[in-house]
């Protein structure tokens, strides 16, 4: 199973390094920042009061509020003296807390302060807001205000306060932060279409599911930490990490609750972009908490879609998995699916379209999460056997994604890794004749077939020319895509690496530098140090090449974190040598910000003053750590 003959047209070319998908991507078909749709006004005839009707912050009391958190932030963190600060500060903002709440400094403020509240402040400035939920939630202040309350949980639910016997506040006893969880959850349930659709409101939906399921997704918390910043600087974040604390079982209970409502407008949160968010994160939480009840979810969502019209070209899947909308949800449904479940799903409805969907400027991105989430040699050998002949033109398409996504499932699943290698040498033509297969690594790492990155000219039908050692050393490394990094990362961890290897020893001393100095490429090196698949004279015959170019390593900021690892795992020997190399160049290392950190790490003033005895302190760690390799072996 391989690519057709090579065509003429494609003799020299340049892979597109992959369309960004997103918030205005160009070709996403996605809308850019700005075009979300208006909060829709509360249901059954009710109307929010006018903005008149609410407080407004005056100067002096910004400036006061303003004035306290410096003041909080020069106090030691532990003391009586702070904690009187705090609950004093707080005890203000209780009278306050709807005015600040809605003033953007003052919410700025507000989110500091709740950072290190104790527990019965928060409880009194939270039920001070509860009145006004709906107003608060929905403002683009207040919003995160109410999102930094209920992300206070983790640290204080539980704690030794909670126990105490309850304290009255101004309208009866002080609810516990349990209760006033609990409580914001059965009031968002009660109008949960209005708050899932609306702008601010659904990230009060999305924190709450987690709360409720005590688990946080790195994904929402940068999302909620970016939320005020400009566009240009915030990170997306594709993968979910997750944090879990221990919630009470009435978590558990009010977030399956919670979920069922989504059940009611399943077409709904399907179809509008804002809502399906919501949906997003519930089924990344249940997945982890109840099982069983997002297989649930995900049937449902699979009913829903299955039962649409189908398309011209086969299952009416096809239609939603090209939707700008609901393509992302389906992403996470792919995810979150069991293998038998997957399993059905290509059968169903991907058998015989994939070729279709990683060509496409939407369908890709759910094709890859499909890939992502392929386990089992059943699943992945016929996916492949569809797939793995048009790596080129899915590259060429500019969606590498898709070819990533496939290269990852094999190494994860553990076939066709050899196969997959032989079809990318070929769809970057280095496959024959068999001398250019030295020159994988650089033509990986840039996206670039081989005629584009040496610049050849190749005639129609001519037979490709032998690779030129002279002409491939004279060249500088070109510029590593960070989808080329992660194609040589999970390359570098197939089971047998050796051709990678050896293409990365075949680059020189400047070259192999560039390659350690790239934010992305310097990743292929930490894979060369790490993978179980490289063994010790292999990673040695790589790194050699690096000798002589130690300080400038060591100057460089990603070049040092590089070295760093190199010296973690190096031998006594191999330490000396760095140390020596170093050591010639001690005060530019010293003046350098990267390179004294290297210094320190090394202990380059001790070697160069007490040689014996840096030795000793060497030959020490080197034992420890010996002893804890084979503890961890064992």
């Amino acid at each position: 199973m391989g690519l057709g003959p090579r065509s003429p047209h494609q003799a020299g070319r340049r892979f597109p390094a992959g369309g960004k998908r997103g918030r205005g991507a160009k070709g996403s078909g996605r809308p850019p920042p700005g075009c979300q749709r208006q909060p829709c006004p509360p249901p059954d005839g009710r109307s929010e009061p006018p903005p008149d009707a609410h407080p407004h912050l005056s100067p002096e009391a910004l400036g006061y509020f303003r004035r306290a958190l410096s003041a909080l932030k020069e106090v030691p963190e532990t003391g009586e003296e702070r904690e009187l600060m705090v609950y004093n500060v707080l005890k203000e903002v209780e009278a306050q807390a709807l005015a600040l709440a809605t003033n953007r400094a003052g919410s700025e403020m507000l989110q500091e302060l709740l950072g290190f509240s104790p527990l019965k402040p928060l409880c009194r400035v939270w039920a001070a807001l509860r009145p006004n939920l709906r107003f608060v939630a929905c403002h683009r202040c207040g919003v995160h205000v109410l999102q930094s309350a209920l992300l206070q949980l983790p640290r204080l639910l539980g704690s030794p306060a909670e126990e105490e016997e309850e304290e009255d506040g101004k309208d009866g006893p002080l609810e516990t932060l349990e209760e006033l969880g609990l409580g914001l959850a059965a009031e968002v349930c009660d109008d949960f279409l209005f708050y899932c659709g609306d702008t601010h409101g659904s990230f009060v939906v999305r924190t709450l599911l987690q709360v409720l399921g005590g688990t946080l997704l790195e994904s929402e918390r940068a999302r909620h930490r970016g939320s005020q910043l400009p566009e240009a600087q915030r990170a997306p974040s594709r993968e979910c990490k997750a944090t879990d604390f221990e919630v009470p079982e009435t978590f558990l209970n009010c977030l399956q609750n919670l979920s069922s409502c989504f059940l009611k407008d399943i077409a709904v949160f399907i179809t509008d972009k804002i809502s399906s968010f919501c949906l997003q994160v519930a089924l990344q939480i249940l997945h982890r908490k109840l099982p069983q009840f997002c297989a649930h979810l995900c049937n449902a969502v699979m009913g829903y879609l299955s039962s649409r019209n189908s398309s011209a070209d086969g299952s009416p899947l096809l239609l939603f998995l090209r939707d700008q909308t609901s393509s992302r949800l389906l992403e996470q449904v792919l995810l979150v699916s069991e293998p038998p479940k997957l399993q059905s799903l290509f059968e169903d409805h991907f058998q015989g379209q994939l070729q279709t969907l990683a060509a496409h400027p939407i369908a890709n991105f759910p094709l890859q999460r499909f890939l992502d989430a392929v386990t089992t040699p059943e699943l992945l050998s016929p996916v492949f056997e569809e797939l793995s002949p048009a790596l080129e033109a899915v590259l060429a398409q500019g969606h590498p994604g898709v070819v990533i996504a496939l290269v990852r499932a094999c190494h994860r699943v553990g076939i066709h890794q050899a196969q997959v290698l032989q079809l990318l040498l070929e769809a970057f033509h280095c496959a024959e004749p068999s001398s250019r297969q030295v020159a994988c690594v650089p033509l990986f790492a840039t996206l670039m077939t081989y005629e584009v990155y040496y610049g050849l000219a190749e005639e129609e039908g001519a037979v490709p020319a032998e690779h030129q050692v002279e002409m491939a050393t004279a060249r500088d490394l070109g510029e590593v895509t960070v989808l080329g990094s992660l194609l040589l990362q999970h390359l570098l961890h197939f089971s047998s690496p050796g051709l990678i290897l050896r293409s990365l020893g075949a680059l020189t001393g400047p070259q192999l530098l560039t390659l350690a100095q790239s934010p992305a490429g310097s990743h292929v090196l930490d894979a060369v140090l790490t993978s179980p698949s490289v063994t010790r004279k292999q990673r040695r015959q790589v790194l050699k090449t690096l000798k002589g170019q130690y300080v400038a390593l060591a100057c460089s900021r990603h070049g040092s974190r590089v070295l760093d690892a190199i010296w973690s795992g190096a031998a006594l020997g191999a330490r000396k040598e760095i140390a020596a190399e170093l050591g010639a160049r001690n005060q530019e290392l010293i003046r350098d910000p990267f390179g004294h950190h290297v210094a320190r790490n090394v202990a380059l003033t001790t070697f160069l003053k007490r040689r014996e005895a840096w030795e000793q302190q060497q030959g020490a760690v080197a034992k420890r750590r010996r002893a804890l390799n084979s503890i961890l072996e064992d």
